[in-house]
């Protein structure tokens, strides 16, 4: 199935399968400061058709499809919102830092395969250097029902001293380890099946750690079952990462690698993550679920 991509200039890429709308990459919104402005993905569809995000959901804003989200880098909160203080709770500060497009490297379409690849500058609230991003988005088709997504981000620091990567759950709170590339379900996934390795559950399986993670919903209307996997490169920093995935409340998932321990990145150093996203149609069980992960793993194949 032959993809294309739509570039709306300076603003977005949206790719397309046939006549269906797989994703749109914004990678310069108009996102309020305190929402901590970043690129994002929203819509995202599977190849049926079938909405597999949410955008600015009332109880959480600066949650949009899928984005890199960063909650603690340093003094900065790349995530939106409110910053977790440990004797506090959530505080708003003037903190949230801004990710933005500086230069698109790459795009192309050919066949089944779109890439995308840009350059970012991260800044304070205040304006300051804080670090310098190189990234791709690389989509393709697997079959007549699952396409996937790899994302893979390059963070230099240059911010002049050393970063401490972390999470609500590193300055105190308990089971919060959220960061990193976090993915935000329809609203009719909740109460939704998160999937493991091990085996299917619910919000206990929070804080496992795992090579992937999925989630199996279904959808209003329709009555349809998708299912999105989100698979750990092997060559991560503390790969398998420990997972922040709720079903109770709201439905995501999030390969969070600062869940309980925070990491420094040295000034002039660099940080390097990679990630597939694998999208179905479908409600494939435990089994074919555990297949789809076998997909995100050949959509890594070698690391460069």
């Amino acid at each position: 199935m032959t993809l294309q991509a739509c570039h709306a200039l300076d603003r977005s890429v949206t790719v397309t399968a046939g006549d269906v709308e797989l994703f749109t990459y914004v990678y310069r919104p108009d996102t309020p400061v305190p929402e901590s402005p970043k690129p994002y993905i929203h819509p995202i569809r599977t190849l049926g058709g079938a909405p597999m995000s949410l955008f600015r959901p009332h109880d959480h804003v600066w949650h949009k499809g899928i984005a890199w989200s960063l909650p603690h880098v340093g003094e900065h909160n790349f995530w939106g919102g409110p910053t977790y203080v440990h004797g506090r709770s959530y505080v708003r500060l003037d903190n949230n830092g801004s990710a933005t497009h500086r230069e698109m490297t790459a795009l192309s379409a050919a066949g089944g395969r779109v890439e995308i690849a840009h350059t970012l500058d991260w800044t304070s609230q205040a304006g300051a250097p804080v670090i310098e991003e190189r990234r791709s988005l690389t989509a393709a088709v697997v079959d007549g029902a699952t396409w996937t997504l790899v994302f893979d981000t390059a963070m230099t620091n240059v911010s002049g001293t050393t970063l401490s990567f972390g999470s609500p759950t590193t300055k105190g709170r308990e089971n919060a380890g959220y960061g990193g590339l976090f993915w935000r379900g329809p609203r009719s996934f909740t109460g939704g099946v998160i999937q493991s390795p091990a085996g299917a559950g619910g919000d206990e399986l929070r804080g496992m750690r795992a090579e992937w993670f999925g989630f199996r919903g279904r959808h209003d209307e329709t009555g349809d079952h998708s299912t999105v996997v989100m698979v750990d490169d092997t060559a991560n920093p503390r790969h398998p990462p420990q997972w922040f995935a709720r079903s109770e409340d709201f439905a995501c998932l999030c390969p969070a690698p600062f869940f309980g321990a925070e990491m420094e990145l040295p000034h002039g150093e660099t940080l390097r993550f990679r990630y597939a996203v694998v999208v179905a149609d479908g409600d494939r069980g435990e089994e074919g679920t555990k297949l789809l992960a076998t997909l995100g793993r050949a959509a890594l194949g070698g690391r460069p």
